[in-house]
């Protein structure tokens, strides 16, 4: 009887965990599914709001308006060109601005000469604003290439630098005595010690400067640019387009979605420790 009882027993703790584990293998297919509700929720919150004329259509436009303008503006070229430049310029400044990050980070993390004459100087430029130096860096580099690659690298610099400083600083000490007991050369310790130990941190002071910079870059595109999907947007609203503006509002959301999820998969793929 008692053989019988323990086995019913085992064999209704296994369904059961079975079940569970069902339930989990299917949740983990519905993510991709479960983060659509929110943007259609919003999209029938939308389609409702013009049906219900809460705006006007010049403020306002329909969906079906804004996939229009989609079209046109893609088939005409515009769109691409515009993304293409954008991105370009990102790409670019970006880059720069990650190099001297890490660089200027590690420095400041590994010489206290270097936080006493650079760090004051360092901490007072990273609180202004980058959008506010938009008008002196007009003067400075005009409204060409350089302008926007100067913004960007200025948005990229200090994220990952400050990273790069915090990531430095929390390698435990034994790792540093190792390499002055091996006597390794500045480089070698750079590269085989300093830097694989911070990668974490820094890999997430880059994902939050590339967002950073992207948003910083169609800002300025908006202001001072005659190319870029900003200039498209800033067009669009003195045309009285507005439909044209959405499209760059959408457009830009997802490109900055996708980067974001781009170096989220970088960093997944680096440390899988982090992985969800």
């Amino acid at each position: 009887m008692s053989t019988h009882t323990s086995a019913a027993t085992a064999g209704g703790a296994g369904s059961l965990l079975s079940g569970l584990e069902i339930r989990r293998i299917d949740w983990s297919r519905l993510r991709v599914l479960a983060g659509l509700i929110s943007p259609l929720l919003l999209l029938v919150v939308w389609a409702l709001a013009v049906r219900a004329h809460w705006f006007t259509e010049q403020i306002l436009v329909p969906p079906a308006a804004v996939l229009d303008a989609f079209e046109e503006v893609w088939d005409s070229g515009e769109l691409p060109d515009g993304l293409k430049i954008s991105l370009y310029r990102l790409a670019a400044g970006f880059a720069l601005g990650s190099l001297s990050g890490l660089a200027l980070g590690t420095l400041l993390a590994t010489s206290r000469q270097a936080q006493i004459y650079i760090g004051p100087t360092f901490n007072a430029l990273r609180q202004v604003p980058t959008l506010a130096l938009t008008p002196m860096f007009i003067l400075i580099f005009g409204i060409g290439e350089t302008l926007k690659i100067a913004i960007i690298l200025k948005a990229t610099l200090f994220p990952v630098a400050i990273a790069t400083v915090e990531a430095v600083r929390d390698i435990p000490r034994a790792y540093l005595e190792v390499g002055r007991a091996l006597r390794l050369p500045p480089w070698t310790q750079f590269r085989r010690i300093l830097f694989p130990a911070s990668v974490p941190p820094i890999l997430t002071g880059v994902r939050i400067a590339l967002g950073r910079s992207w948003m910083v870059l169609v800002a300025v595109e908006l202001l001072a640019a005659d190319t870029g999907i900003g200039q498209l947007m800033e067009i669009g609203r003195q045309m009285l387009r507005i439909d044209i503006v959405m499209v760059g509002v959408i457009v830009t959301g997802l490109i900055g979605f996708s980067l974001d999820r781009g170096l989220r998969l970088l960093e997944w793929a680096l440390l899988p420790w982090k992985r969800p």
